[in-house]
């Protein structure tokens, strides 16, 4: 599928969103992601909610994972999967090109995931293992299930829907909510530091009990990565700087941060800068990796300074 995808998308970009939403749920059914993490999916792939009608019981989720009002919508497109069970995505405005794609594929995980469990009520066991809100007991027994060893370290990786695979991988994986979005989330062997998957982030590795913070770092090496040239980002690049990081809270914020971040949106060179000064040593070091003369360099960081 996803060699198909890389064929399909140098001929038709329209087509290849299509692919990539087949796709993408396709690695939802085969890592067994329960309802709501296959509503979540839908719902950020088409940028409004989705919801599941099960014999008279709603479900809504919104495009950042989040549970809605057990209501049925007016304005809704729907595709009926059995005699009980009816999924959509709720779209006031002009549908889009790919809407019918999301609730086809929508429709057929739920039918499996249904046909494998016979309900909704899948247990949250990636959620239990991963959420630094629950206790250290329900995680090992989560991890238990999941077929993960006491004793033993894993990386948590996290990627977006719209990733693409190069293969599949028989590893733990579910659709979560986090801070930053709706994202496929995979537990790792400790031994992987580049995921076939682009993008995404692989966490620092961690024992069961400290795998929350292995998210946190995936997240982080996530938003890190930058086409085409940094597809995986393993958090061990980071080294100590990245436990820094992964104890700031999302509601934090830094003034020279956003005044950097909006500098690089509006500079061309300041991302190459930044990376070059951050992997070099010196100044003169840094401007050979750029190619530019380091007086040309030394002008780049005073105005990124001011």
């Amino acid at each position: 599928m996803q060699e198909l995808l890389g064929r399909i998308s140098a001929l038709d970009p329209s087509a290849s969103l299509g692919i990539r939403v087949i796709a993408c749920f396709d690695e939802l059914i085969v890592g067994q992601v329960n309802v709501h993490g296959l509503l979540a999916a839908a719902a950020a792939l088409a940028g409004c909610p989705a919801g599941l009608d099960h014999a008279g019981e709603i479900t809504r989720v919104s495009p950042m994972g989040e549970t809605l009002e057990r209501s049925t919508p007016p304005a809704i497109s729907s595709e009926r999967v059995s005699d009980e069970l009816t999924v959509w995505i709720e779209r006031e405005a002009q549908a889009q090109p790919n809407d019918a794609i999301i609730l086809e594929r929508l429709a057929l995980a739920v039918r499996i995931r249904f046909t494998d469990h016979g309900s909704s009520a899948a247990t949250r066991d990636m959620h239990a293992v991963l959420d630094d809100q629950v206790d250290q007991q329900r995680r090992r027994e989560a991890a238990a299930r999941l077929g993960l060893s006491a004793g033993t370290r894993y990386r948590v990786v996290a990627a977006p829907l719209f990733a693409q695979w190069a293969q599949s991988v028989p590893w733990p994986s579910d659709v979560m909510t986090t801070p930053h979005g709706t994202l496929h989330v995979l537990i790792a062997p400790a031994s992987t530091i580049d995921a076939p998957a682009t993008p995404s982030g692989i966490g620092g590795t961690a024992h069961i009990e400290d795998l929350p913070y292995s998210l946190r770092t995936a997240t982080i090496a996530l938003r890190l990565t930058r086409a085409p040239t940094q597809g995986s980002i393993c958090a061990d690049e980071f080294g100590g700087l990245i436990d820094l990081l992964a104890d700031v809270r999302g509601e934090s914020s830094n003034p020279d941060v956003a005044a950097l971040d909006s500098l690089m949106r509006e500079v061309p060179w300041t991302s190459e800068t930044v990376d070059a000064v951050l992997a070099s040593a010196t100044v003169r070091q840094a401007s050979r990796t750029l190619g530019i003369h380091h007086s040309t360099l030394q002008s780049r960081l005073e105005t990124m300074r001011s």
